[in-house]
């Protein structure tokens, strides 16, 4: 590939005839540059033969670093700047430091550079070193570079931890050797050795900060691989721990040692070859330094590392579901480390640890050894399978962590667990307790499941370990969600949300069924993965699951029952108008009793908590809690209490009582009472209906009244509008509210008797939250311009209805579905697509210029998929019942999505 004698035999004599400096300078360039690109291409080609293999990759590109580092010092000595007969002080020893000095480089990595001198800096070896640095740059190359004698090495090194990593890692590259040997000697016996537990304090510190910079979670959608928990910088972490202290070349002379076992270090080595691979693809892609898996960078490295879709899943799925598992490897490598330097007194025992040693004391079998939970006698704890879950149990009774030796034991024997061990009655009490009894239940689920323990007691767990969802909705792996659905359910119960979730929280309270809630909640996504909807296969699962429990058989009919209906609640809370009679009655009928009403409120509330951090708001909490008040209410009632005049002549009454607290005069509330329609009543919350009393009050014909103000009961702005009908008003409200940054959640418009319009929206800014007070201004200003026609929306979204690059690998297909039978008077059509600014607006504008009544419009946002949904009504106020009228809007509503997805595209 480069050899480099050859090389250098080339470029002498290409340089043979040349005598100018900057002539030879320049040749030697052209000259490297050209081998440098005809080596890259060959290490290129080798790699992409084998993609997820990177070893001989990122040593190949160091070895050609090497060469073309060499080639250049060759060129400086004996033909820039020759000395004949060199003092002492001319000697110069050229040394890679940090990731080169490892002999690991990345297509883009940098060329970190220490050039050594005996003694201070001589105008010789400062001469040379600007030669080759200026050669170096002018071959592209990002270099990184200091000059220093052995004394400043040592000086510096013992101030500056950053230098003193560099320096463990350190590797002559060329030059004077005995120069480099003597640094070498003086680092271990004069700084290294004398220096032990400060550096492995500093590097474990260094690591917990950087893991807090990137978020703190192995399982983040978008993981710096270099950087991130469970990334290189972890495993490289180790490797300089290890050479500080055992002064080890390898990672394998660590085995030897008696550090990892030998299936340890295959798992290092794995994990190193394929976090390697990850982002060699990176740098290759971009051509430059790339170390985060964005989405648009995890598409292109599944698939140049050859993963494939399938009918289940996307590659990109696979690919992620293979990373994580082995970032969770390097994670029990490191407590595996951490232990053994523990053991050998050169880390000391976590303060947590201590404090509890002297509260707790252990159950038979188990020890306190520095602060974590141990296991006394290995053959007598092997002799009872029972004992692995009894370990977790101890750990969180005691509240102290399990020391990594327990932790190796177990996953080196989880053929212990058998189908005979999974239905064993009392290991199902003691998993089950493990749930219920001890209030932390995911600190214990989330052991058990890195350390393979879970999926080997609920085999029916495995497929979803580690598995990505491919979405900017799902913030974790699924078996991660899970467990933080568990930790939700868990905090409710312990009562840190009372506030938050009075509901939830006042149900847990109530005596409900705890069993059948915890173990729900842990199997609600079981079934994701597979070509099945994963709510049917999941209920199956869970049905068997329960069944091996030995659940009563009522107890397994709910499991089953809330694993099938999980999402049920959230659907119809945030798809559908709550207010629509029929919404609630054919809800009502689904739930059946109060029992499953409650478990499936908390159920869902713990499954949206769960997600990732900012999605559950006040505005969800809201329609929950309406939808759960109103079912309640016709559950206890009888569904004949939903009927719509009932409901209008309380929306009335509550209407009335307001506005003659207000001083309204009596002919003053008949006359708001009589200008509206009856389908006006039961939308409403009454003080928006009042909002819209105050608008309409002694209205002009041609005016537009606003009122904007933060409804933080919801989460949202409310802005309200009143303005005199004409065809396509809710469209272009649609479009103004868009181009002020506004996200519609939720959206009423309706006509008064005497020909205005008044329409209501709820909208949040980018973060999911109300406008500041301050952002309102410019908000009624733009609205009221595009309303008079001063901003064209079809035009303005050309410009700024564009979508992410980061975002373009997401796939939603589209879905428009018209159903008639979900609501007594509307047809309701649902849009099911990829989300963008201008969607809203592109949609409503196809149904006005399709004559469709738009009456309210529910949108429901999953990350970069939405769902609206559309009340609507025929230009003769009728439901949507021609078929062939269906089909042409469903083809123009398809039209205007494809068009807009263009626009946004281009």
């Amino acid at each position: 590939m480069f050899d480099a004698d050859s090389i250098l035999k080339a470029l002498s004599e290409r340089l043979a005839d040349l005598q100018g400096p900057r002539e030879i300078r320049a040749a030697t360039v052209a000259f490297l540059a050209e081998a440098r690109q005809d080596a890259m291409a060959d290490v290129e080609a080798g790699f992409a033969s084998h993609p997820r293999a990177a070893r001989e990759t990122v040593r190949a590109i160091a070895a050609l670093t090497d060469g073309i580092v060499t080639a250049i010092h060759h060129v400086a000595t004996t033909r820039l700047h020759p000395v004949q007969n060199a003092s002492e002080g001319e000697k110069l020893a050229v040394l890679a430091v940090g990731g080169y000095g490892r002999a690991e480089m990345a297509p883009y990595s940098d060329v970190d550079l220490l050039f050594l001198t005996p003694y201070k800096i001589t105008p010789w070896a400062e001469s040379v070193v600007e030669s080759m640095l200026y050669m170096l740059w002018d071959l592209k190359l990002k270099i990184g570079h200091s000059i220093r004698t052995v004394d400043d090495c040592l000086r510096l090194g013992a101030g500056d931890m950053t230098i003193r990593t560099s320096l463990v890692e350190h590797r002559l590259v060329t030059g004077h050797a005995p120069l480099a040997q003597e640094l070498r000697d003086r680092l271990w016996s004069e700084l290294f050795d004398k220096t032990v537990p400060e550096f492995v304090e500093a590097k474990l510190e260094e690591r917990s900060a950087r893991h807090q910079r990137q978020g703190g979670q192995r399982y983040v959608l978008e993981p710096n691989v270099k950087e991130g928990k469970g990334g290189l910088r972890d495993l490289q972490t180790l490797y300089w721990i290890a050479k500080y202290i055992h002064r080890v070349d390898r990672a394998v002379e660590l085995v030897d040692l008696g550090v990892f076992s030998r299936e340890e270090h295959l798992a290092f080595w794995q994990a190193e070859d394929f976090l390697w691979a990850v982002r060699c693809n990176l740098h290759l892609i971009a051509g430059r330094p790339v170390d985060v898996l964005s989405f648009d960078m995890q598409v292109e490295v599944a698939r140049r590392m050859g993963y494939s879709d399938t009918t289940a899943r996307r590659g990109v799925e696979y690919f992620m579901q293979d990373y994580f598992r082995h970032a969770t490897r390097v994670g029990e490598l490191t407590r595996v480390f951490l232990t053994e330097l523990e053991s050998r007194h050169v880390r000391s025992a976590p303060i947590l640890g201590r404090l509890f040693r002297r509260r707790r004391k252990m159950k038979a079998g188990f020890i306190d050894q520095h602060g974590r939970l141990a296991i006394k006698d290995d053959a007598e704890f092997l002799a009872d399978p029972l004992n692995i879950l009894r370990l977790f149990e101890e750990a969180l009774r005691t509240g102290i962590l399990i020391h990594p030796d327990a932790m190796r034991l177990i996953a080196a024997n989880l053929d212990l667990i058998d189908d005979r061990m999974r239905s064993d009655p009392e290991a199902i009490r003691i998993f089950m307790d493990l749930l219920l009894k001890h209030g932390n239940p995911e600190r214990s689920l989330r052991r058990m499941n890195e350390l393979g323990v879970l999926a080997a007691f609920i085999p029916e767990f495995q497929p979803v370990v580690a598995m990505m969802q491919f979405n900017l909705y799902h913030h974790y792996t699924v078996d991660e969600h899970s467990i933080q659905c568990v930790a939700a359910l868990a905090e409710i119960e312990r009562g840190e949300h009372p506030d938050d979730l009075p509901l939830s929280h006042g149900i847990m309270g109530s005596g409900i069924n705890r069993r059948v809630l915890y173990l729900a909640t842990l199997l609600h996504d079981i079934g994701k993965g597979r070509r099945e909807d994963h709510s049917i296969l999941g209920a199956r699962i869970a049905r068997r699951i329960a069944t091996r429990f030995g659940f009563p058989q009522d107890d397994i009919d709910t499991v089953e029952w809330l694993v099938r209906n999980h999402l049920l609640m959230s659907d119809v809370a945030q798809k559908r108008d709550i207010a629509d009679p029929r919404t609630l009655r054919d809800f009502a009928k689904a739930v059946k009793t109060r029992k499953r009403l409650d478990l499936l409120l908390v159920l869902t509330v713990c499954d949206i908590r769960g997600v990732g951090p900012g999605v559950w708001n006040n505005w969800k909490a809201a329609l929950l809690r309406k939808l759960h008040q109103e079912t309640s209410s016709a559950l206890e009632n009888g569904l004949e209490e939903l009927n719509r005049e009932k409901r209008q002549n309380e929306a009335k009454r509550s209407l009335r009582h307001l506005l003659v607290a207000r001083g309204w005069e009596a002919k003053e509330i008949r006359a708001e009472l009589g200008r509206h329609y009856d389908n006006y009543w039961p939308g409403l919350p009454t003080d928006t209906q009042a909002v819209f009393a105050d608008l309409l009050h002694q209205i002009d014909g041609d005016e537009i009244r606003i009122d904007l103000r933060a409804d933080h009961d919801r989460d949202a702005t409310r802005a309200a509008f009143v303005m005199a009908d004409h065809p396509g008003i809710f469209s272009r409200l649609c479009g103004a509210l868009t181009l002020t940054g506004a996200n519609v959640v939720d959206a009423r418009t309706y006509t008064t008797r005497d020909g205005y319009a008044t329409a209501v929206f709820w909208v949040q800014d980018t973060e999911g939250h109300p406008f500041a007070e301050d952002r309102l201004p410019k908000l009624r200003q733009t609205i009221l311009r595009t309303l008079k026609g001063e901003i064209v929306a079809r035009e303005a979204f050309a410009s700024r209805d564009k979508q992410k690059k980061r975002t373009r690998e997401f796939r939603f297909p589209t879905h428009v579905t018209f159903d008639n039978e979900g609501s007594d008077i509307y047809t309701i059509i649902e849009v099911d697509t990829r989300d963008r600014p201008g969607l809203l607006y592109d949609l409503t504008r196809a149904m006005a210029t399709n004559h469709i009544q738009i009456v309210s419009a529910v949108i429901a946002t999953f990350g970069a998929q939405v769902v609206d949904s559309f009340y609507v009504k025929d230009m003769f106020g009728l439901k949507l019942h021609s078929e062939n009228k269906r089909d042409q809007l469903e083809k123009k509503l398809r039209k205007a999505i494809a068009d807009g997805t263009k626009r946004a595209e281009a």
